[in-house]
C-alpha cells in the first residue's frame, strides 16, 4: 500500500519545527523506520509531516567526563561507529549492532526509537539502564523528564501535543566498568523476544560495587530490576549471584504473543540475564586486573 496524502515540511530550525507542529494533525518524521511502514499500512493518516533531518542542533553528540549528550536526530549507525562513545559507554555499540539491519540503522535515529517505544527496542532499554534524562522542547520552553517517567508503555512516550524530544543525557559510568547487552530473536534482525542489559563496577576485592540491570521485551516497556541491584551490592560474582538475580524475573509482568508465551519469554530473560551478568562481571574483573 501507499501512504495517504499529506503535506511535507522540512524545517531548518527547531523553532520552525515547533511552529509547524501547531498545525492540525501534524506528525514528526525522525528516521522513518517505524513511521513510514505505519503510513503505508494506513495505520496513521496525518495531514502534515514535519521532517527534522535538517535541524543541525538535533544531530550533535557531546561527551565529557561527566555525561553523554546526544541529539535526538543522531543516527543509530553514527552512534554504533562512534569511537568516542564506545570509549566511555561500550555497551552502546554492542547493543546498537543488534538493532534491525545496517540499512535501518543508517536511517533510524535515537530520538525516533525513544519516541516510538517498541517494547523490544534496544535504545529505550539502554536509556533506562543509564538513568537517562530526556530534554523536551515546545513553543512554551524546555522541560526534562527521567527515562522512568518518559517511557509510559508501547508507543506511549510522555510527550504532550506540540512537543519535540531534542536531546538525551546520560551520566558516564567510571572507566573500567563491565557491561553486556544480550537479546534473543527468532531470526537476525527480528524484534527480540527478550533482552538483558547490564552495567557493573567491582571493587578491588572483585565484589559488586555498583550494578544496573534492565530487562526488555517481556511486557509493554523495559524494566529496571532495582530490587536485584540493591540485593547484590557487595556480592561476589558467581553462579549463586547470577541465580539470585535471575530469580527476580519471575515477578516481572510479561505478555505472550504468537511467537512465544509469557512463560517462555521469562525463561529466555532468565538465561540472558545470567549470561549477561557473567560477561559483564568478567569484563569488569579484567579491567581491575590490568589497572
Amino acid at each position: 500500500m501507499k501512504a495517504p496524502p499529506f503535506d511535507y515540511h522540512r524545517p531548518a530550525s527547531l523553532r520552525d519545527a515547533l511552529l509547524l507542529l501547531k498545525q492540525p494533525d501534524a506528525r514528526i518524521l525522525a528516521g522513518g523506520q517505524s513511521l513510514v511502514p505505519m503510513l503505508n499500512f494506513r495505520l496513521l493518516a496525518p495531514q502534515h509531516l514535519v521532517d527534522l533531518s535538517q535541524i543541525d542542533q538535533l544531530q550533535t553528540c557531546v561527551i565529557t567526563s561527566e555525561k553523554i549528550r546526544i541529539g535526538a536526530m543522531k543516527s543509530q549507525r553514527e552512534l554504533e561507529n562512534s569511537a568516542e562513545l564506545a570509549r566511555v559507554a561500550p555497551i552502546f555499540p554492542e547493543a546498537i549492532r543488534q538493532i534491525g539491519h545496517r540499512q535501518t540503522r543508517n536511517r533510524g535515529t535515537i530520538g525516533g526509537s525513544l519516541c516510538h517505544l517498541d517494547p523490544s527496542a534496544e535504545l529505550p532499554t539502554l536509556a533506562l539502564l543509564h538513568d537517562a534524562i530526556f530534554e523536551i522542547a515546545s513553543t512554551e520552553g524546555v522541560r526534562h523528564a527521567s527515562a522512568q517517567d518518559f517511557i509510559l508503555g508501547a508507543m506511549n512516550p510522555a510527550l504532550e501535543e506540540g512537543e519535540i524530544l531534542t536531546h538525551v543525557e546520560m551520566p558516564v559510568w567510571r572507566p573500567g566498568h563491565g557491561f553486556a547487552f544480550l537479546e534473543h530473536a527468532r531470526r537476525a534482525g527480528d524484534f527480540a523476544l527478550a533482552s538483558a542489559g547490564i552495567l557493573v563496577a567491582v571493587d578491588s576485592d572483585g565484589r559488586i560495587a555498583r550494578l544496573a540491570i534492565c530487562i526488555g521485551g517481556l511486557g509493554d516497556r523495559p524494566i529496571r530490576l532495582a530490587a536485584a541491584e540493591s540485593e547484590l551490592i557487595g556480592a561476589m560474582p558467581g553462579k549463586d549471584m547470577f541465580d539470585r538475580a535471575a530469580a527476580h524475573i519471575a515477578a516481572l509482568p510479561a505478555e505472550g504473543s504468537i511467537h512465544a508465551s509469557a512463560a517462555y519469554k521469562r525463561r529466555i530473560a532468565e538465561t540472558l540475564l545470567k549470561r549477561a551478568l557473567e560477561t559483564a562481571c568478567a569484563r569488569a574483573a579484567h579491567m581491575v586486573s590490568v589497572a
